[in-house]
């Protein structure tokens, strides 16, 4: 089986690619994924809030240092921040380019411009294949409109495009109000991929203890709906490459996920439940079905139940909808 597919511009050996998480945080583990047969891996995310603290860090150093001893200007900047924040993640990011065959894919995580084009482009020279932009935002501020909300994350793309050549992938939310329009400016602005979508981990609340209970849950097959309906909309639509993420329990979402149009399908959940070997059991799961489908390649039906380009995408989806609403009711036909 053919199982080889293109992601961002890059080759890989096949479409399952182990997003950001804890597994990738140590070299050792990027080496697991990839023994494991990932045809990428996404690098745990750098954090935003880390880099604040480490700039912030420096800044204090430096002020207090020049109190005592001016010489101390060229030394506190290249100390601070030497346990925490942008340096050691350069480092892994490093080591594990070097450690396996596979890209890496480095991974900034915020909701503000920022610094991010300095990062990004510090990634790029550490060997990164590609940067991800997880633009992790839940606007709460009334006063802060959609329109800001999606300047914001065309002017982090544009930054740092300005200063990496490697491809740039944006991972967004579903909450937009024009999910689509949102996806075409990203791709005009030049973003290579899309990776829908991220999970907002919301907070539940104790009714005992009267607190809120932040958790954090593996997601279910049963999430994949949402990205599943988005790239069947937008595969064959716009130019960039898309990812699917969420929900991936095992081949059977890698599979959906293909014929719905996605170039690549990320998983966290599944090889954090069941560890990083699980990977080349979905791989195994999806050549068997390809066999049996007698597909030779992945290319042979990735996007065969995507919405036909030219299709009219409103009434195809309101289509959809009434008829899952008539179901619901035991009606098959004639008027509610």
């Amino acid at each position: 089986m053919e199982l080889t597919t293109r992601y961002l511009g890059l080759d890989l050996r096949n479409p399952l690619v182990a997003s950001a998480s804890p597994l990738s945080n140590t070299v050792d583990g990027v080496r697991r994924l990839a023994d494991a047969g990932v045809g990428a891996v996404v690098l745990y995310s750098l954090f935003e809030e880390q880099l604040r603290r480490q700039a912030d860090e420096n800044t204090r150093l430096t002020v207090a240092g020049t109190e005592s001893f001016a010489e101390s200007l060229s030394y506190f900047p290249e100390a601070a921040g030497a346990d925490h924040g942008e340096r050691p993640y350069l480092s892994l990011l490093e080591r594990s380019a070097a450690a396996v065959s596979i890209p890496v894919i480095g991974s900034i995580n915020g909701s503000t411009a920022g610094s991010w084009a300095a990062y990004a482009r510090s990634m790029q020279e550490c060997g990164a294949a590609a940067i991800e932009l997880n633009i992790y935002t839940l606007p709460g501020d009334a006063h802060i409109s959609g329109t800001e909300v999606e300047q914001r994350h065309l002017d982090i793309l544009a930054r740092v495009k300005d200063v990496v050549t490697v491809p740039v992938a944006v991972k967004l939310s579903p909450y937009f109000s024009a999910t689509a329009d949102m996806a075409r400016r990203l791709d005009l602005a030049g973003a290579d991929g899309l990776v829908l979508f991220n999970r907002f981990l919301q907070p539940d609340i104790d009714p005992e203890t009267l607190a809120v209970a932040p958790g954090i849950s593996l997601s279910r097959a049963s999430e994949t709906l949402l990205p599943l309906t988005w790239i069947a909309l937008l595969h064959g639509r716009i130019d960039a490459s898309l990812a699917a993420t969420t929900g991936v329990e095992g081949s059977e979402e890698l599979i959906k996920y293909l014929l719905a149009g996605a170039d690549v399908v990320m998983t966290a959940s599944a090889l954090l439940r069941h560890g990083p070997d699980y990977a080349a059991v979905m791989l195994d799961g999806l050549s068997r079905w390809m066999g049996r489908k007698e597909y030779t390649a992945v290319d042979d039906f990735r996007g065969l139940l995507a919405v036909p380009v030219g299709a009219d995408e409103v009434a195809r989806e309101r289509g959809d909808y009434v008829s899952a609403l008539r179901r619901a009711n035991g009606a098959d036909s004639g008027p509610w």
